[in-house]
C-alpha cells in the first residue's frame, strides 16, 4: 500500500478527551475518530488492523469447530423477557421507542433460540457456534477511547453440550483458542477466576493485560499462583479472636457519628476490626404483588463488603439500600444500624472474620447510638457466616505461601460455564440417550475486539508513538522515499517496493513527495510499524540503506544487497 493512496490523518497533539494512553495514540495516529460519545469510525489503518483481529479469531475458532454466524444486531423484547434479563440489564441496553425490539449486548438469547428449534437430539452435540458482530451497551460514563464505547464488536461463540462432561470440554478447547488467539495479537496476559454478573453460569474465566488504563482490579500473588478478579478473590486473613469475658451487651450515645472512622476516634481506638461495619441491602420483590427481602450484612471496620459476592448468594439484582428506606427498614439512619433490635423481617449475614466474635461494637438502630459487648453468638439469633468482604493489598493466599498484590486490568476475554440457565428459560431441550426430554447444557466465551487493538497500543508504546508486534501489525515493514525529487532513488524504491510486494512482505511505502524527512520519520514512529527502511541520497550514493526497528530504536546502515536477507531474518524470527 502506497501512503499517499492510504487515508491516514495522523496529527501531532493528543485529543483533548483522551487521558490513557491507547486513546491518545490511537487518534493521533489515524485508527479511530470520535463520531459522538462513546462511539468511534473505524479509519482504514484502524480496519486493517480489525481485520487482521478478526482473522486469527476465526483461525482459532475454525479450528476448534466453530460455525460461523452473523445475527441481527435487533432482537425483540419478548425474547430478552423469557430470561429476565431485560429488567436485569436495565438502562443498560438500548431499546427502540415505538418497537418492541433492543439493540443486543449480547447474544446468548438469540442463539439458544436458534438451538431450540433445531437441536432435538443428543446425537447433534457437541455443538460450537460463533459470530463476530457489533454490540451496543448504553455505557452512563463511555470513556478511554475504545476501550469503554456504547457501540463496539464482539466475537461471541457458544457451546452445546448434552453432558456436563461435554461443556467442561467445550470449555477447555475455548480456553486454549484464547490463550493462543491473545499469543498471536501479542499481548502479556494473564487468566483469573471471575464473576459471571448478569450472563449468569457457574465457572467464570477472565483473560486480563495488566495497565494503569484498566477498569478492572485484580488480585495477583507474588509467585503468580494464584490470580482472581477483586469482585471473587479471596485470601487468608485472622478472624476476630473470642475473648469469651460474656459481657452484657450496652447501648451508649455516639452524638453525630456516621463512620467507622468517627467511631473509633470516639472510642480512642485504633484496632477497627471489633467495630462491626453494617450496611443495609435489598432484594427486590420479583412480582408486583411479592414483598422485598432485606438483608443485614456486617464485616470487620477496617474492611469493605463485596456486592459481588454477595449477588453470588443472593441474586443478581440484590442492591444497596437508598438512604430514604434504611429507617423504615432499621429504625435509624446509616451510621447507626447494627444487628440487635433490628425490626423487620431482615436477613443478617456476616463475614467468616467475625464468626463468633464477642465484644464487639455495632449501630443500636437508633440515631446517635451504638451497642458495645455484643456477642454474635449468643445475642443475634440465625445469623449466617460467609466469606463477603473485598481482598486487599498484602494478605495472604489461603494457603498462606504467597502476598497478594491488587491491580488494574484490562479485559480481553472472558469465557463462562451458563450451564442450563438459557436452556431451561427458553425451553431448549433435546431428547437423550435414556428417552427423556433434557435441557442443553452451554457455554459462553467473548472476546473484545477494538479492546484488543487499545490493549496493545497500552503494552506497546512509548513517547514517540505506537510501537506493533506481533500479527496485528498494520504493515510490517515501512519503506521512505525521504529524496523524492532524485529520479534515481525514486525508481529504486519503486522497485524495492514491487519486490517486497511480490514476496508478500506487507509493506506500507511512503512514497508522498511534499513532505519533510524529519515529518516522514515522525509519521513512521507515530504509526509504529515493526521495521522502517529508510532510502535516502547520503546513503544511497554509498550503495546503503537505513534499516530501523520501531521498538528497540535501533539502527543500522546496511548495502541494498544485504536488506534482503536481513528482512528474511527479521521477519521470520
Amino acid at each position: 500500500m502506497k501512503l499517499s493512496k492510504l487515508f491516514v490523518p495522523t496529527q501531532k497533539e493528543d485529543p483533548a478527551d483522551a487521558v490513557v494512553a491507547s486513546h491518545k495514540l490511537s487518534i493521533r495516529a489515524g485508527l479511530f475518530r470520535l463520531l459522538t460519545s462513546g462511539v468511534y469510525s473505524v479509519l482504514p489503518l484502524g480496519l486493517i488492523i480489525k481485520n487482521k483481529v478478526e482473522k486469527i479469531i476465526r483461525e482459532e475458532m475454525n479450528a476448534i469447530g466453530g460455525n460461523e454466524f452473523l445475527l441481527p444486531a435487533l432482537s425483540p423484547n419478548e425474547l430478552w423477557n423469557e430470561t429476565g434479563r431485560l429488567e436485569d440489564f436495565g438502562d443498560i441496553i438500548f431499546r427502540i421507542k415505538n418497537r418492541e425490539l433492543v439493540l443486543a449486548p449480547t447474544h446468548e438469547e438469540v442463539f439458544t433460540s436458534i438451538s431450540r428449534n433445531y437441536i432435538t437430539s443428543y446425537k447433534q452435540m457437541p455443538q460450537m457456534w460463533y459470530q463476530i458482530q457489533t454490540k451496543f451497551r448504553n455505557e452512563s460514563r463511555p470513556k478511554s477511547g475504545v476501550l469503554r464505547g456504547r457501540q463496539f464488536t464482539m466475537k461471541d461463540a457458544y457451546s452445546f453440550d448434552s453432558t456436563w462432561e461435554g461443556l467442561d470440554a467445550s470449555y477447555e478447547l475455548q480456553e486454549k483458542a484464547y490463550r493462543k488467539i491473545f499469543t498471536r495479537c501479542g499481548l502479556n496476559f494473564f487468566v483469573v477466576s471471575a464473576s459471571s454478573g448478569a450472563m449468569g453460569g457457574t465457572k467464570s474465566e477472565e483473560f486480563m493485560v495488566e495497565s494503569d488504563a484498566g477498569e478492572d482490579i485484580v488480585v495477583i500473588s507474588e509467585d503468580g499462583k494464584y490470580s482472581s478478579n477483586l469482585e471473587v478473590a479471596v485470601s487468608y486473613v485472622d478472624g476476630v479472636s473470642r475473648k469469651g469475658t460474656n459481657l452484657a451487651y450496652e447501648e451508649f450515645h455516639t452524638p453525630a457519628i456516621k463512620s467507622i472512622e468517627e467511631l473509633a476516634g470516639f472510642l480512642n481506638i485504633t484496632d477497627k476490626s471489633r467495630l462491626a461495619k453494617s450496611r443495609v441491602f435489598v432484594i427486590p420483590a420479583k412480582t408486583e404483588e411479592g414483598k422485598d427481602k432485606y438483608l443485614l450484612t456486617l464485616v470487620c471496620g477496617d474492611d469493605e463488603v463485596n456486592e459481588t459476592k454477595l449477588q453470588s448468594l443472593f441474586g443478581a439484582s440484590l442492591r444497596p439500600g437508598h438512604p430514604e428506606e434504611l429507617m423504615d427498614i432499621t429504625g435509624a439512619d446509616a451510621g447507626s444500624i447494627g444487628p440487635i433490635g433490628i425490626k423487620g423481617n431482615v436477613k443478617i449475614i456476616a463475614d467468616l472474620r467475625l464468626q463468633d466474635a464477642d465484644e464487639l461494637v455495632s449501630g443500636a438502630n437508633k440515631n446517635d447510638y451504638h451497642i458495645k459487648n455484643i456477642d454474635l453468638k449468643r445475642d443475634v439469633q440465625g445469623i449466617k457466616y460467609c466469606d463477603i468482604r473485598t481482598v486487599k493489598e498484602g494478605e495472604l493466599t489461603l494457603d498462606k505461601t504467597s502476598k497478594l498484590r491488587v491491580t488494574k486490568s484490562i479485559e480481553v476475554g472472558h469465557i463462562f460455564k451458563l450451564g442450563t440457565k438459557y436452556s431451561v428459560a427458553l425451553g431448549a431441550k433435546f431428547l437423550g440417550k435414556d428417552g427423556k426430554d433434557n435441557p442443553i447444557i452451554m457455554g459462553s466465551y467473548g472476546i473484545g475486539i477494538e479492546r484488543i487493538i487499545a490493549t496493545h497500543i497500552e503494552q506497546n508504546h512509548d513517547s514517540n508513538g505506537i510501537a506493533w508486534s506481533g500479527e496485528i501489525a498494520p504493515f510490517k515493514v515501512i519503506l521512505i522515499n525521504i529524496t523524492t525529487q532524485s529520479k534515481e532513488i525514486t525508481e529504486y524504491c519503486d522497485t524495492l517496493y514491487k519486490e517486497l510486494m511480490d514476496k508478500n512482505v506487507d509493506v506500507l511505502y511512503d512514497d508522498r513527495d511534499d513532505l519533510r524527512p524529519g515529518f516522514k520519520f515522525k509519521d513512521a514512529d507515530l504509526i509504529g510499524i515493526p521495521y522502517q527502511i529508510i532510502v535516502g541520497e547520503k546513503n544511497f550514493k554509498n550503495g546503503d540503506i537505513e534499516f530501523k526497528v520501531r521498538k528497540t530504536g535501533e539502527r543500522s546502515i546496511i548495502s541494498k544487497s544485504d536488506l534482503s536477507a536481513k528482512l528474511n531474518e527479521l521477519l521470520n524470527a
